[in-house]
């Protein structure tokens, strides 16, 4: 029997925690990539793209050579070649009229081949391959977004290496820099899985295994020293007992709360143990399950 989070049939809403310290989760191009805020409540940001962006490459490694786990939206790829060999999979010629039926199958063999298609969705009306449309994708991610406000501070560096030999020639020694780093931050996202759009773009149960080991694992896999320390700090997934769903996803995810261990304090948060997180598991609507994947 499929374990009730595995179950691609049904609709989840998760709430997932995790942490930086000493690090940058998302920097703002915009802003010489100074750490993103809410300007007007000082709490740290992390956008929804640079979640997926963490979890595309971290379900590509933990499917191996599964032809099924293809990455699409993939640095150093362009995506043209890849819509293109959509329609010679199928049979289409490139710039002809196709019809609703063959555009349909050209995007079901995409969602079979790329895993981020099937989960979060992509344009495909870009060059020859207009009559495709999009895939509207079954897995929605929020941004995270910090539980206190979070400080950034930028760091002066140096280095010993000059970039131009003119400046060496002019006896300067050493080159400025900065980066910008979060003291320490914990961050709170929420995830929505679509049972209907799942089915339509095909997720299966390993799809979902992958993407909750991904959730886990994936600040293992993205290290830099810009980052800091990124660590998973809890994964809660409602389940439904149907693709409707049994209650709005707000009356489940407000049921993860965090706190502070010691409310009022006026010392910053620096550590995990700041916090305290519960979830009020008690009287959840009928049919709902909750698993704590991570706790």
């Amino acid at each position: 029997m499929t374990a009730p989070h595995l179950d691609p049939a049904v609709r989840h809403d998760m709430v997932f925690l995790f942490d930086v310290t000493d690090g940058n989760p998302n920097g703002d191009p915009d802003a010489g990539n100074r750490p993103r805020t809410d300007d007007e409540s000082g709490q740290g940001l992390v956008t929804d793209v640079a979640l997926k962006r963490k979890i595309r490459d971290t379900m590509a490694l933990a499917a191996g050579d599964d032809p099924r786990y293809g990455i699409f939206v993939q640095a150093g790829y362009a995506l043209n070649p890849r819509l293109e060999a959509s329609y010679e999979a199928t049979g289409l010629k490139l710039g002809s009229k196709i019809t609703a039926e063959q555009a349909g199958q050209a995007r079901a063999w995409l969602c079979d081949h790329y895993a981020d298609i099937r989960l979060f969705g992509a344009v495909l009306s870009v060059g020859k391959t207009g009559a495709l449309g999009q895939v509207r994708g079954p897995l929605q991610v929020s941004m995270a977004r910090s539980i206190d406000p979070v400080f950034p501070m930028d760091h002066a560096i140096t280095r010993v290496t000059q970039t131009k030999q003119d400046d060496i020639d002019k006896g300067e020694t050493t080159e400025m820099g900065g980066k910008w780093t979060v003291p320490y931050g914990l961050y709170k996202v929420e995830l929505y899985y679509s049972a209907n759009r799942g089915q339509q773009t095909g997720v299966d149960t390993k799809d979902l295994e992958l993407l909750y080991r991904s959730l886990e694992m994936m600040f293992d896999h993205d290290r830099s020293a810009t980052r800091g320390r990124l660590t998973p700090r809890g994964l809660f997934v409602f389940s439904h007992p149907n693709a409707f769903g049994a209650a709005p996803a707000h009356k489940l995810t407000e049921r993860v709360s965090v706190e502070r261990t010691q409310p009022g304090s006026e010392q910053p948060p620096r550590s995990f143990s700041d916090y305290v997180v519960s979830v009020e598991d008690d009287g959840l609507p009928a049919g709902v399950t909750l698993t704590k994947l991570i706790s």
